[in-house]
């Protein structure tokens, strides 16, 4: 018999809490074995929750004729911290798979889900946005996609282009809204019924900060960082000329704010200029190849100083989110400071509660000080 780690006589403080279609599963945690959640800037995020299932002496079984675990059931995942809880992802069940090995104890139900971007992915559609007479926008076509499915555009969204016409949308509304942020270099993320369309947020005030080596502030388990110098320092392209056959190159360099003192980039090091070219763009323009290039340059940019590493989410308090800052204390001068949330990978098992994440910075030197609030300090050392 497995411990029931998920019923509220046994709950901890940083614990899931699992709802479909708008009801707690209570009656299913006691078989609840383990959670997962992947959270990304750049990709949906899906969960995984897997069950053992018991037959009782009718034949029937106590997860899957439950009558609860469905394909396209809404679901609700989120973190229960004490009476508190914070959203780790929502959006539908997916797939439901019944696993029974010669072992009848051992047979197991997974239960695959995906974010609210999943009902975009239903119908395909042919349409065309703007007309000379009467020209939409990335912002009205966002809008009125998303209204359809009772969604809610980010208040942080930025306009993307304006004035669009004859813009062929022939895919499923996710695929399009995808190749639209794209050709803006923006990022898509579904996320508490709000979909944020727009540039990295760089800038957004910091999660709290994971803290390495403070003692018994100390929330983070293990954090590996690595700065890579082989990163291009800028991008160059050929822009065809405005008459003629003629091109005309140009060099493009990252316009992203810097997340720390200075700049990792190799620009002071005395060498010859690191300059990478895009590749040749069958058909584009020059308004789209500048944008190409800005949009490689950048990514560039962003890549130059990786972190990965486990967080204790009781310890934590929070649910690490994907696509804002946060701050990472106990590095020393030279790595800690504001890092990008790349990615999150949530865990809820036998052993608690963890947050394996994936973090980016284009910059190095410590810059926790200029933040505001207690999370700017390191709490403790040891």
């Amino acid at each position: 018999m497995l411990l029931d780690l998920f019923s509220s006589k046994d709950r901890s403080p940083a614990e899931c809490v699992v709802k479909v279609d708008g009801q707690e599963i209570a009656e299913l945690y006691p078989f609840l074995i383990e959670l997962s959640v992947q959270t990304s800037r750049s990709e949906a995020a899906t969960a995984s929750l897997s069950f053992e299932t018991r037959r009782d002496e009718l034949g029937r079984w106590t997860v899957q004729d439950a009558d609860v675990l469905k394909p396209w059931a809404r679901i609700e995942i989120h973190a229960a911290f004490g009476h508190r809880t914070e959203e780790v992802m929502r959006g539908y069940i997916r797939e439901v798979k019944l696993d029974t090995p010669q072992d009848a104890g051992a047979a197991q139900v997974r239960v695959e889900c995906q974010d609210d971007s999943i009902r975009l992915d239903r119908e395909h559609r042919r349409k065309t946005w703007g007309t000379s007479t009467l020209p939409s926008s990335d912002r009205l076509l966002l809008v009125e996609i998303l209204s359809a499915y009772g969604l809610l555009p980010d208040p942080e969204n930025k306009p993307g282009q304006d004035r669009l016409v004859g813009i062929a949308q022939d895919d499923t509304d996710i695929k399009f809204l995808k190749s639209r942020a794209e050709f803006n270099g923006y990022e898509l993320i579904f996320r508490e019924g709000l979909v944020y369309f727009g540039p990295m947020r760089l800038d957004a005030d910091p999660q709290d900060t994971l803290l390495v080596y403070a003692g018994a502030d100390t929330n983070c388990l293990s954090l590996s960082a690595n700065v890579n110098g082989h990163q291009a320092d800028a991008v160059a392209y050929d822009a065809p000329a405005e008459t003629g056959d003629g091109v005309t190159p140009r060099t493009v360099k990252p316009n992203l704010s810097v997340m720390g003192l200075q700049r990792a980039d190799s620009s002071q090091a005395g060498l010859e200029p690191f300059v990478w070219r895009l590749q040749a763009q069958a058909g584009a323009d020059a308004n789209r190849l500048q944008a190409l290039a800005q949009q490689k340059a950048n990514e560039l940019d962003i890549q130059r100083v990786k972190a990965e590493g486990e967080l204790d989410g009781t310890l934590y308090g929070h649910v690490l989110k994907a696509g804002l800052p946060v701050g990472v204390d106990g590095l020393g001068d030279w790595l800690s400071g504001v890092y990008y949330v790349d990615s999150v990978s949530h865990n809820f098992n036998a052993q608690g509660y963890r947050q394996h994440f994936a973090l980016l910075r284009n910059a190095v030197g410590d810059n926790l000080s200029t933040l505001p609030g207690p999370g700017s300090a390191l709490a403790g050392v040891i």
